[in-house]
């Protein structure tokens, strides 16, 4: 079923059943090696799936929210859902409608974001079906996601040491503030090695149609073809049909809110290439130009 979260639509299923796991990696197309997120509706379950980190404590304020922790998993969870790892990614998310549904359901649940496995990710029920069609006849619709982008992956399974895996709305200096320092892995040393948590292959969210990327206040650069222009903020235009932008005042979290519904809207109109203005490296900006590297990887 694919369920809203504040982050993408994910395509949930029972996290401690192996028969239902399959089927999530059938119906994406998603390799093996590619681990799953778990869903929980409190720390009592958390507990019950993985091995609690006293750091938790510091972060705890971030749940429920777009925060993701790698920490050692219990041996109730099955292979597939963690590429043979001894850790297990796990959040509580904030959406009420899976809030819900995990508490009707009394089960974790895992859910990898609702599309082909690499595609860009779902941020609509409509994005759900579009991509997904028959495969997935159960769709909840709760709206536009919330935030737009992935959850902030951090790793703890570790003693001692911290690692960002993934950014996302959930800032790198919002976890410094918590943790101290924390060290960034910004891309996964081997594609087809186990990876240490979803979102780490060198190419994903990625449209079919080309992405090239230019520098945050720069022009971008002469272009053959139907190119469409995708500005972070509003820009005086001389082709107005093929520049589009996404925020207004140039915010990175609301271009990151908009971003995959833009790119799916682009991808379908037969451009040749899109151009994709990057943000400033800083805050949610660091998510938002993360997306679009793996976007833009070929």
């Amino acid at each position: 079923m694919a369920l809203p979260t504040e982050t993408v639509y994910g395509l949930a299923a029972d996290a401690l059943d192996p028969t239902a796991l399959a089927q999530v990696f059938a119906i994406k197309g998603r390799p093996l090696l590619d681990p799953l997120i778990v869903h929980v509706l409190d720390l009592a379950a958390l507990a019950e799936i993985a091995e609690p980190d006293e750091r938790l404590a510091a972060v705890s304020g971030f749940w429920p929210g777009p925060l993701t922790v790698v920490l050692r998993r219990r041996a109730c969870v099955p292979d597939l859902v963690t590429a043979g790892k001894p850790t297990v990614a796990v959040r509580l998310p904030a959406h009420p409608v899976f809030r819900e549904v995990l508490r009707l359901a009394g089960r974790p649940l895992a859910a990898p974001s609702a599309n082909p496995f690499g595609y860009v990710s779902p941020t609509k029920a409509a994005h759900v079906a579009d991509s997904l069609g028959a495969r997935c006849p159960w769709i909840v619709d709760g709206g536009p996601c919330a935030h737009g982008v992935e959850s902030t992956i951090l790793d703890l399974s570790t003693p001692g040491r911290a690692r960002l895996l993934r950014p996302g709305p959930i800032t790198l200096e919002a976890l410094q503030a918590k943790l101290g320092p924390i060290e960034v892995v910004t891309r996964a040393a081997h594609q087809q090695v186990a990876q240490d948590a979803p979102g780490m292959l060198e190419r994903h969210y990625s449209p079919a149609t080309k992405v090239v990327l230019f520098a945050r206040g720069s022009n971008p650069p002469p272009a053959a073809g139907k190119v469409a222009r995708l500005f972070l903020s509003r820009r005086p235009s001389v082709a107005p049909a093929e520049d589009f932008h996404l925020s207004e005042t140039g915010s990175a979290e609301e271009g990151a809110r908009h971003l995959f519904d833009l790119l799916r809207q682009l991808d379908a109109r037969g451009f040749d290439v899109i151009q994709a203005e990057l943000a400033e490296p800083v805050g949610i900006g660091v998510a938002y130009n993360d997306r679009l590297t793996r976007a833009a990887a070929r």
